[in-house]
């Protein structure tokens, strides 16, 4: 860890008592909160803002990584429980979680430190499309799957048109691929125990063009150049009716 005003300083932003001076005048934000306290410390994965914008400086950094069970899309835990960033120990930049995926969800989680980006790819009026994998106990309906397709009413509102399709079918279970172009919190799960389909397994095998490939849970990769320009460019197409 180390303070603040140090951080925004070895970033190349500013000298350190510019820094001091920008702290003090409320204009910089750690973690969505300002900070006005010259002793406050910072840690990698905190997420630091001047004047509304990220801080500039360091390199910027793009991965995917293949989240396992059991961890938590957080900067950090009180309870003492596995975080994301505990995977990137290695990683000098200071990165973040891009969306969620609940603690016993598996599959792509994208991780960066450009905050437009992670702005593109989670805000409300940006459609990228998200992949999963389903596993349904014991069985599912037409009539169940039409209603995954066209819409249910979670939170007090409409999701939008989904695709599924069933992969696997057999006696007890069922596999399904669904594609949703939102990322509400817990989407999936809240939309099949609407419809009193029970969850097994859930796991996003993609989001845009990106997939997994062939890592392990637990590890990641960078994402290549052209990898990221089409994330964006899903990003900016034009809302989905």
């Amino acid at each position: 860890m180390e303070r603040l005003q140090k951080a925004i300083a070895n970033s190349g932003y500013t000298s350190r008592r510019k820094a001091e001076d920008l702290i003090r005048e409320g204009r910089v934000e750690v973690n969505g909160e300002v900070v006005s306290e010259l002793g406050f410390k910072v840690k990698k994965g905190d997420i630091i803002m001047i004047d509304g914008k990220a801080l500039e400086g360091e390199n910027k950094v793009y991965y995917v990584f293949y989240k396992p069970k059991g961890c938590i899309c957080t900067l950090s835990d009180e309870l003492g429980r596995k975080t994301v960033i505990d995977y990137f120990e290695d990683v000098q930049e200071r990165i973040y979680p891009v969306g969620r995926l609940d603690y016993d969800t598996t599959g792509v989680l994208l991780m960066s430190n450009d905050g437009e980006f992670a702005n593109a790819m989670t805000h409300p009026t940006k459609h990228v499309p998200k992949t999963y994998r389903v596993t349904i106990r014991p069985t599912i309906t037409e009539d169940q799957i039409t209603a995954l397709t066209t819409g249910i009413e979670i939170d007090g509102r409409m999701t939008m048109p989904s695709e599924v399709h069933v992969l696997e079918k057999k006696e007890g279970r069922v596999v399904l691929e669904i594609i949703i172009y939102e990322g509400r919190n817990r989407q999936i799960r809240k939309m099949c125990e609407t419809l009193g389909l029970e969850v097994a397994r859930l796991k996003r095998t993609q989001i845009g063009s990106v997939k997994l490939g062939m890592l392990k849970q637990g590890d990641w990769r960078h994402l290549t150049e052209d990898e990221v320009h089409k994330l964006t460019v899903a990003a900016s197409m034009k809302e989905r009716n």
